[in-house]
């Protein structure tokens, strides 16, 4: 995470930066993807005022704190910033599907259920590569297995989404 600390008529002391990176490491307990945080400090007519910015994955937060004294002003700033943090990861957790473990205690107890539909008993010709697409095109299909002419190995063309032609040739490992 790149810190990017920011004084108006105030003097940055290194005690001062130490406890704002100290808090902002705390963030990092709860969300992993924090890019940059940006703290700016200031004071104007004796209240002193801290803004912190932080962007985390795609989203920017941005909270700000005011007191009599520097320290409580960054201390109510990054309180709130910690809450936005929380929010952002519940937030993010909920939309991500269930976790590894409960598919796979999931995938235990139910198993894998596979039914074809359809078997089809398909005479593998010899062919070339243009061949086989017209015969795919011809017949409906998304892809068709044939025997190369020349190599004499067999392989599938199929139709991807954006209406070209993919060939898939098997390799040996």
């Amino acid at each position: 995470m790149r810190i990017h600390i920011v004084a108006r008529k105030v003097k940055l002391t290194q005690p001062i930066k130490d406890f704002i990176e100290a808090r902002l490491a705390k963030l990092t307990e709860f969300v992993d993807n924090i890019v940059w945080a940006q703290v700016i400090v200031s004071v104007e007519k004796k209240i002193h005022s801290a803004e912190v910015i932080v962007h985390a994955g795609h989203q920017t937060m941005k909270a700000a704190g005011e007191s009599d004294e520097l320290y409580p002003a960054i201390d109510k700033a990054m309180t709130k910033m910690e809450s936005q943090v929380k929010k952002y990861k519940e937030k993010f957790s909920e939309h991500r599907g269930p976790s590894s473990s409960e598919m796979s205690e999931f995938s235990t107890l139910v198993g894998p259920q596979v039914v074809f539909s359809v078997v089809k008993n398909v005479p593998i010709k010899p062919m070339n590569r243009e061949e086989a697409v017209k015969e795919m095109e011809k017949l409906g299909f998304n892809f068709w297995m044939f025997v190369e002419r020349d190599s004499k190995q067999v392989q599938v063309v199929f139709r991807r989404l954006d209406s070209t032609y993919g060939l898939l040739l098997p390799v040996k490992k």
